[in-house]
């Protein structure tokens, strides 16, 4: 367990981080029309700054020993009923410290991007008021000391990511994609909230110390299911299988958008928050196992439907979803796999937000075009991004000497020797990348031009292009300035703990297996799509499989008919039994009553001679009655 300190000296700006995308999102979006023209600079000023505050909190820790570089800046209390109290304090330590660089660092250089890409756009002020809100929230939820302000954070990033996958609001199907998003990221924050009230139920604190601490003495049963529960919030934030339906439509946003959220950051927040709970999932072995079976089938899931899909910014969403799939798989592994994953998450964004921003480059000479079927033979009139997509698509295959190679690699060598059956399956997901991402490559800018007559295809400006050249560095170098001498593991064994991975198989060995299934992806690819003309229109005779793939293997469907339909049935049935059951009882009730007092009101005339009857009617009865029972 990591010794917590108090911030002081550089440490105690870490609430900079912050509050100046926040500022600056309070700017653009309450000022409205007056920071029009200025608005975007704001926007990636703020990023830059918060940047730089990031930059020199990573030298400040570097400085500290090991065991002291965990730290904690208390701002204010927020709530304090009674046993239950927050405080509004931010933790940093060499995990929040990775994904503040990864946010800042990144998140600028897509702000960037975007001046050029959104140039012309009537609404660019209001974009970069949603991504410097967003960025500020995921912040928040990486610097968050308590479960209870990492759910401010990770509500937070559900409102931006809404706002901004509805950006067009004048298209039809961006609205749709928004809510979508939107209801089902609401569905996996249940788990959280019930979570974090298991969680101050079993301990009676929600910091992560405290959970942290305590969680040894609480009963298998109570960590399995606070394990489950976070399971579920990260299957939601993170696109996990069976929460994964959304992430595809999300791709109505704006390019920068899938960059930023859906391939760097948001998506990631699901695997922060199992790497954050790791003294919990290591008392979990139910919920760990979990984690490794939902990270299983989402990384073969996400490759089978990015194999099939033509619109290129899909396919790379498939990617992500697969991606992140892996991530899971390597948290699920415990011990043996945090420092992995946060080293592929790491590595993945540099290469996944280049690959993104490689696609909005091609959109953007195309016309808007997403159809990889209209591309074909861009590497011409497309050299930068063809080369820096290119470096992105080497990069997450796994070709060495690339980021890919030593990041991702290794969480196969660790299932590997977890299971022959769980690595085996990673093996397969790794040709199956290889194959989406050759097609992807290939359809895109290599083979025929299959350009409409309209469109006039060119390089994009030094705005977007420089962005993805960084970030093309950064696919080349990352993962091996990441592992190296044991780089990233020294520096997160603090916080996650870490056990080499024990297996039968030598790394040349592994080494050589994932590198021959990738070769039968690339080479399936290159008969598919190279060594054949591409159609473009998509065939309609394929197999189940590609119909599948095609429809999301069914997930929406799927969706439908085990919760809407069950729902919609489930809240009429308790319409009716409202209205005929609950409702008709009482109105029955009222209605006899009402009935009873009419009938009796007609005895109520208020005229003597009916009193006078009655009573007489009264007084004869009472004798006849007298006279019976006297005989």
């Amino acid at each position: 367990m990591e010794t917590i300190t108090a911030a002081s000296g550089t440490t105690s700006l870490t609430w900079l981080l912050i509050a100046l995308p926040l500022a600056g999102a309070v700017i653009l979006l309450g000022t409205g029309r007056v920071t029009n023209k200025w608005g975007h600079l704001l926007g990636v000023a703020t990023i830059a700054g918060s940047f730089g505050v990031a930059v020199a909190l990573w030298l400040s820790l570097l400085a500290k020993p090991s065991e002291d570089r965990a730290v904690r800046q208390f701002l204010f209390t927020w709530l304090d009923l009674g046993r239950f109290k927050v405080d509004v304090a931010l933790q940093l330590d060499q995990l929040s410290m990775a994904f503040v660089l990864l946010i800042t660092g990144v998140g600028l250089l897509i702000h960037v991007y975007a001046v050029g890409y959104m140039k012309g756009d009537d609404g660019r002020r209001r974009f970069f008021g949603y991504l410097n809100l967003f960025v500020a929230a995921m912040l928040l939820l990486v610097l968050a000391d308590s479960y209870v302000l990492l759910y401010v954070g990770w509500e937070g990033v559900g409102l931006a990511s809404y706002l901004l996958i509805g950006y067009y609001q004048t298209r039809d199907t961006a609205g749709p994609a928004a809510k979508k998003a939107f209801v089902v990221n609401r569905v996996g924050d249940i788990g959280m909230s019930v979570a974090i009230m298991l969680m101050f139920a079993a301990f009676g604190t929600v910091t992560f110390q405290g959970v942290f601490e305590a969680a040894p003495g609480a009963s298998s049963a109570m960590v399995n299911g606070i394990g489950f529960m976070l399971l579920l919030a990260a299957c939601g934030k993170s696109a996990q299988f069976p929460l994964q339906s959304w992430l595809l439509d999300a791709m109505e946003g704006p390019t920068p958008v899938s960059a930023l959220i859906h391939a760097a950051t948001m998506v990631t927040a699901g695997v922060y928050l199992i790497a954050r709970s790791n003294p919990i999932f290591d008392l979990a072995p139910t919920a760990q196992m979990a984690v490794i079976i939902v990270g299983l089938i989402t990384l073969l899931a996400g490759g089978i439907i990015a194999s099939a899909k033509d619109d290129i910014k899909k396919a790379l969403a498939g990617s992500t979803m697969s991606a992140i799939g892996y991530m899971m798989l390597a948290v699920g592994l415990g011990p043996t796999g945090y420092v992995f994953a946060i080293a592929f998450l790491l590595a993945h964004g540099f290469f996944k937000a280049g690959l993104f921003l490689g696609a909005g480059s091609v959109m953007h000479g195309m016309n808007d075009q997403v159809s990889m079927r209209r591309f074909g033979g861009l590497r011409s009139v497309m050299a930068i991004t063809t080369a820096t997509f290119g470096l992105g698509y080497l990069a997450i295959i796994g070709i060495p000497p690339l980021a890919g190679y030593f990041t991702k690699d290794l969480i196969i060598e660790s299932a590997l020797a977890r299971s022959p059956i769980i690595g085996g399956l990673a093996v397969i997901g790794a040709g199956l990348t290889a194959f989406y991402m050759s097609r992807i490559f290939f359809m895109t800018f290599i083979g025929k031009k299959r350009w409409t007559e309209d469109v006039h295809p060119h390089e994009s400006p030094w705005s977007m292009t420089v962005p993805m050249l960084v970030l093309a560095v950064g696919s080349v170098a990352s993962g091996y300035l990441l592992m190296r001498d044991y780089t990233l593991e020294k520096w997160l064994e603090p916080v996650t703990g870490f056990v080499e991975p024990e297996s039968s198989l030598s790394h040349v060995v592994v080494t050589s297996v994932t590198l021959t299934s990738v070769a039968v992806g690339i080479v399936a690819a290159i008969l598919l799509y190279l060594r054949r003309d591409v159609p473009e229109v998509a065939p309609s005779k394929v197999s189940f499989l590609v119909v599948a793939a095609r429809k999301d293997l069914f997930g929406d469907a799927f969706n439908e008919a085990v919760f809407m339909r069950p729902g919609q049935w489930l809240t009429r049935s308790l319409v009716w039994v409202d209205n005929k059951v609950i409702d008709g009882a009482v109105n029955g009730v009222a209605a006899s009553l009402g009935g009873l007092s009419a009938r009796a009101r007609r005895i109520q005339t208020g005229y003597t001679r009916s009193y006078s009857l009655v009573m007489l009617s009264g007084a004869l009865l009472v004798l006849v009655f007298l006279a019976i029972v006297g005989r």
